[in-house]
């Protein structure tokens, strides 16, 4: 079985009602629940440990950076909205319908750049659990050679269990002292997010 297949290997095992962790004894060498199946919460690790908490503090940093630039614009076009309103009594018919189809054109490519910028900040935060599963594998894997486990599966999906094998609490712990923060994000992700909030436009959301 490969690696990804033994952690968090929910659909195959926990979906059976009645499904019964092997029975946890404590090992003296390594001072942790010796078990063959764990149990572990990747919503609640993700949430409480260290590497998550900045992984979501990049994110909203990054959320908060494009609704200011949105604001910024919003800003800017209604000033020249307003310009150009002001200039209708001096302009021809003519000229200043070129000129307002110009204005509306301009509107409308914000608007999609703003519209791309937001799916793909979306997209960011829906691959995050993602990428910390991966970050903290190499952790799980000697959590799982300390425990003498075979499998990790996610505590979300199954429906009976044994308190004594859920490892969230140990696997936080190690990954807090293992990785910590983590490193840091790549210069060019923070540049191509702020590449997107200088095109994005008001939202609504």
């Amino acid at each position: 079985m490969t690696l990804l297949r033994r952690i968090l290997v929910a659909a195959g095992l926990a979906g059976v009602l009645g499904v019964a962790p092997a029975p946890a004894v404590l090992a003296q060498d390594v001072g942790v629940v010796q078990s063959e199946i764990l149990v572990l919460d990747p919503e609640r690790l993700f949430a409480e440990t260290l590497l998550g908490q900045r992984m979501l503090e990049e994110f909203q940093a990054a959320r908060e950076a494009m609704s200011t630039r949105n604001r910024e614009l919003e800003a800017e076009l209604e000033a020249e909205e307003k310009s150009l309103t002001e200039k209708r009594a001096t302009l021809s018919p003519e000229a200043f319908r070129e000129l307002a189809d110009h204005f509306d054109t301009k509107v409308q490519r914000i608007r999609r750049e703003s519209d791309r910028a937001v799916r793909n900040l979306e997209r960011r935060r829906e691959l995050l659990p993602v990428q910390f599963m991966r970050m903290v594998e190499p952790v799980l894997v000697g959590l799982m050679e300390d425990t003498g486990g075979a499998v990790i599966m996610d505590a979300r999906s199954v429906l009976l269990r044994a308190d004594a094998v859920d490892v969230t609490d140990l696997a936080a712990t190690r990954i807090d002292a293992e990785i910590g923060e983590g490193p840091e994000a790549p210069q060019a992700d923070t540049q191509g997010n702020e590449a997107a909030g200088d095109d994005a436009a008001p939202s609504e959301n």
